[in-house]
């Protein structure tokens, strides 16, 4: 799986703050703060370290085994947190999780993960918790829908060419893309897990004008690998869209899933 830049991370760290389901990140935490502070908890794409903060102050009392693929950004998280005693970054192909990673560990976090993996990956990780009672907590998943407050005649087939672009292989077989939450959930509950689910959409105004445009221009470019729309419509809605992110509300539905045993 190719890695994320720290522009797009810091960008999006607020508003993946604003959008956790509240009720979910709370059940979450106090899921692992059941078992006293010294519990493990492990991230699986870290990125510079956003689910720790996210759970905070809680999540400063843990054991975290951070996970990422991209050796930048596991060094990104550690000077971010700066917790030697409490955190541990370790870099890894996320595609081939080895199971002593998961070793004591009381919960498993991951944010916007889980629509850029295949159906296999998700067995393969269920089954992996299911034998050492381990729960999931994944929020800020891609869900497919994307409107604007001002809208352009070609929204709804970028984003359905967007979204076909999300099922292509990101380097775990064929992505699930919009389409994981039922997987996953029904993958739960045949490994015996408690299912709940929340949404977490963003809601982008004027003032996030930077993500908007950063999300517009990669939702741009993944649509016209597709071949689904012609050249001059597609740059049509980019230019519009760009111009009028500080203008323009969006959202971006995600969802949000905790697995407990």
């Amino acid at each position: 799986m190719s890695g994320f830049d720290t522009v797009w991370l810091d960008l999006r760290e607020p508003a993946d703050n604003a959008a956790r389901d509240p009720k979910l990140r709370r059940s979450a935490m106090e899921s692992v703060t059941a078992d006293g502070n010294g519990a493990t908890v492990i991230d699986l794409g870290c990125g510079t370290g956003s689910t720790v903060r996210a759970l905070a102050p809680q999540s400063l009392s843990w054991h975290w085994r951070l996970v990422d693929n991209d050796l930048q950004l596991l060094e990104e998280a550690a000077n971010r947190l700066d917790m030697p005693d409490q955190v541990k970054c370790l870099q890894a192909d996320l595609s081939q999780l080895a199971p002593e990673l998961f070793t004591d560990a009381r919960l498993v976090t991951a944010s916007a993960l889980f629509d850029l993996v295949s159906a296999e990956f998700l067995e393969r990780l269920l089954h992996l918790l299911a034998k050492r009672d381990i729960g999931l907590y994944t929020a800020l998943n891609y869900d497919g829908v994307c409107s604007w407050e001002i809208a352009h005649e070609a929204d709804a087939l970028v984003v359905e060419a967007f979204n076909a672009h999300q099922r292509r292989d990101k380097g775990f077989g064929p992505a699930l893309g919009p389409t994981a939450e039922p997987v996953l959930s029904r993958l739960a509950e045949q490994a015996g897990f408690k299912v709940l689910t929340g949404q977490s959409p963003w809601r982008l105004g004027g003032d996030q004008a930077e993500l908007q445009r950063h999300f517009i221009a990669g939702m741009a470019n993944a649509a016209s690998e597709t071949d689904r729309l012609d050249e001059s419509v597609l740059d049509d809605w980019r230019r519009m869209r760009l111009e009028m992110a500080s203008r323009s509300a969006c959202e971006v539905g995600h969802w949000d899933m905790l697995l407990l045993r």
